[in-house]
């Protein structure tokens, strides 16, 4: 605990990838009091074409008590 899922549009480097999830893991063993060994993180790459119907409807639009930052932008509108 905690296992953390991040999903993104692909284009990034492998060192950003690394680096972000660099930070994310101290900032996971600060504030959460987890320790390193409990910590996983994914991340699954999804093309912008896709996005709409894989992320943001069943993820973001159909569980609003989920988010705890919501996105500025509205794809369906």
């Amino acid at each position: 605990m905690p296992h953390i899922s991040i999903k993104l549009y692909p284009g990034r480097s492998e060192q950003q990838k690394v680096r972000f999830v660099e930070q994310i893991v101290k900032d996971a063993m600060s504030i959460l009091e987890s320790s390193e060994d409990s910590i996983s993180v994914a991340i699954e790459e999804i093309n912008p074409e896709d996005w709409v119907e894989t992320v943001y409807k069943p993820e973001i639009l159909n569980n609003p008590e989920k988010l705890y930052k919501k996105p500025g932008y509205n794809p369906v509108e």
